[in-house]
């Protein structure tokens, strides 16, 4: 799709430089064996700076990320830290598993291991704040995001969690599958996870003690984010209940587990008999999904990139997905 291609780049170089006693290319100093030159890598994939083919896609939806944030404290709740007040607020959660990016470390040196990790990471990273995502935690190269606060309506979080993982997937599956190919290493993929919690099902509250903490959320729902994440199958993504219901129009998209796995047992995700409660676990056909998006256009062969660059479309409300012109300032509203 040509969204991460200044991202691959960087990869790129240091499967090219590895095991080599010259200079590292621009994006290390000195022997690859031993050392990294920070530097220089946030120069190939800066910190705070969106690299070129993602700001093209980020300016098309109309939508700016935010790089102010920090890691545990999500700035709707971050006044929680170092107190005893809790609050009770919905959000949707995430859990983004990369697998087999270990098998990395035995092909490539530790050196150019870091490099290609960070780099599919900050993809990511960067990715999730264009939809107004909040990253939470790092997982070696995965991550785990919030959708939503107190200034988003739990329909837009949803649809920009689905809109995050689904461009990220085919990141993954497609662009990244092809680099390593080339190099002969097994496919690496994407699990992921995404639930919703309502104001009743999530408790905000500081975790830990002193600076050995985070604000974080006690909830079913972001417990069972993870649990889905293991369930899905390579690049896929499976969703909870709640996310189905606040996706009225994307019905579609989503089959119950079971139906792939030909178990009734995968049904359901979580249960409390006594009270008659089942969760139910789905499938997200991704990809039909994102083929539908106003930005991505299919070729002959069925190949799906961005089309060219025009007014997005914005949108009356949640309820209604159908596009309304306006000359104001381009606003892309999921």
């Amino acid at each position: 799709m040509n969204i991460y291609e200044d991202y691959l780049q960087p990869i790129r170089k240091a499967i090219a430089a590895d095991g080599q006693t010259r200079t590292y290319s621009e994006l290390a100093g000195g022997n690859v064996r031993n050392k990294i030159n920070l530097k220089a890598l946030n120069e190939a994939v800066p910190e705070k700076r969106l690299l070129p083919s993602l700001e093209q896609f980020a300016d098309m939806v109309g939508l700016k990320p935010d790089f102010t944030q920090k890691l545990g404290s999500h700035p709707d709740f971050a006044h929680l830290k170092h107190t005893e007040d809790t609050e009770e607020h919905y959000i949707v959660s995430m859990f983004v598993d990369v697998r087999r990016s270990t098998q990395l470390y035995g092909r490539y040196e530790p050196a150019t291991v870091f490099v290609i990790n960070n780099a599919i990471q900050r993809a990511a990273i960067h990715t999730a704040l264009i939809f107004g995502g909040y990253v939470h935690r790092l997982q070696g190269d995965g991550l785990f995001a919030y959708f939503g606060g107190k200034n988003m309506s739990i329909k837009d979080a949803v649809n920009r969690a689905l809109q995050f993982a689904s461009i990220y997937s085919y990141f993954v599956k497609h662009d990244l599958k092809e680099v390593f190919e080339e190099q002969g290493i097994e496919q690496i993929y994407t699990r992921i996870g995404v639930d919703l919690g309502y104001d009743e099902d999530v408790v905000w509250a500081m975790a830990g003690i002193g600076e050995i903490s985070e604000v974080t959320t006690f909830s079913l729902h972001t417990n069972l984010a993870s649990k889905m994440q293991a369930n899905a199958v390579s690049n896929g993504i499976v969703i909870g209940d709640h996310i189905k219901k606040e996706a009225a129009l994307l019905q579609e998209f989503f089959s119950p587990v079971c139906l792939r796995t030909g178990k009734e047992a995968d049904r359901y995700i979580f249960e409390i008999p006594k009270k008659g409660f089942r969760y139910t676990q789905h499938d997200f056909d991704w990809l039909k999904f994102l083929k539908k998006q106003d930005y991505i256009a299919s070729d002959f062969y069925g190949n799906i990139q961005l089309k060219r660059k025009q007014a997005p479309a914005v949108y009356a409300n949640s309820n209604n997905l159908a596009p309304i012109a306006v000359k104001s300032k381009p606003y892309y509203d999921f």
